[in-house]
């Protein structure tokens, strides 16, 4: 039986209520979605405390993510009506991108300010995402220093500071925050899978055999050859192919090493690019 993945630590819950009490100080929440899995990234939680507040959606991580999915993924939050930034943290064009999609998310409001004679005010902006999405990257870039922490892996920002932009940005970081519980234990495996969830609370071998079903269907080539398999090697069942990629890297019957080296690899992108949630999936 397949581990139940949850995981909830209190400074989480401390985060929640850090957010809601500093949501009425600004101007737009931008909540930052991983486009590898673009709605399991999207905390249910933080769309409830957001409600009708002006939100900025921004899709991080596009460079390692499927660009034909992240394109219908972006078309289908447009069509709920949301602004949505498609972004790699890592062009140096990213303060530009991000204050412009902002100001286009609160034209009414910048109007309605223009004609009371209010020019050029900053935009206080709440940053909200699940752990490890690219909220600190994002912000070291937009700020143009490194003062949010970073790591490959979640729950190092752990409490909520306002910083400033040279593009008229006032941003207030919070923790990454996931939600009490997952109903379904799908997309457990999948923020597992994208480095969300911390390791030590799930089972590698759960998530790796997860990952071989998922690229069983859609990129078998792409195993095949990154652990130098036989053409016919999924004719055979996941844990027996999870077996023989174990036996390949020269791991003997190691299988837990063998499906920490698989998770690494799809993170650090020898896989390819990949999207986890397909867009077909919710039509």
């Amino acid at each position: 039986m397949a581990q139940i993945i949850q995981w909830f630590p209190g400074h989480m819950a401390k985060a929640f209520r850090l957010m809601r009490e500093n949501l009425k100080l600004v101007d737009i929440v931008f909540e930052l979605v991983d486009a590898r899995i673009p709605e399991s990234s999207r905390n249910p939680e933080v769309d409830k405390l957001i409600g009708k507040k002006p939100r900025l959606l921004i899709m991080t991580k596009a460079d390692l993510a499927d660009p034909e999915q992240t394109r219908l993924w972006k078309k289908h939050f447009e069509m709920q009506g949301y602004t949505v930034l498609v972004l790699d943290t890592r062009d140096p064009k990213t303060p530009q991108l991000v204050t412009k999609a902002a100001r286009e998310a609160l034209k009414a409001k910048k109007t309605a300010q223009l004609e009371k004679g209010i020019v050029d005010q900053p935009i206080r902006a709440l940053i909200a995402g699940i752990p490890n999405v690219g909220k600190s990257t994002l912000l070291n870039h937009l700020i143009k220093k490194n003062v949010a922490p970073t790591a490959d892996r979640p729950g190092v920002t752990k409490k909520i500071a306002w910083l400033k932009t040279s593009t008229k940005l006032e941003l207030l970081d919070s923790p990454g925050v996931l939600w009490p519980k997952f109903e379904d234990q799908a997309i457990g495996l999948r923020l597992s899978l994208t480095g969300a969830v911390k390791s030590t609370i799930f089972a590698k071998d759960d998530a790796a055999l997860f990952l071989l079903k998922f690229y069983r269907d859609y990129y078998p080539e792409r195993i095949i050859a990154r652990y130098h398999l036989p053409d016919n090697a999924f004719d055979q069942s996941d844990v027996d192919v999870l077996l023989l990629i174990t036996q390949k890297l020269g791991f003997k019957d190691d299988y837990d090493r063998a499906s920490e080296r698989i998770l690494s690899d799809l993170r650090k992108g020898k896989l390819g690019t990949f999207t986890l949630d397909l867009i077909e999936a919710q039509s």
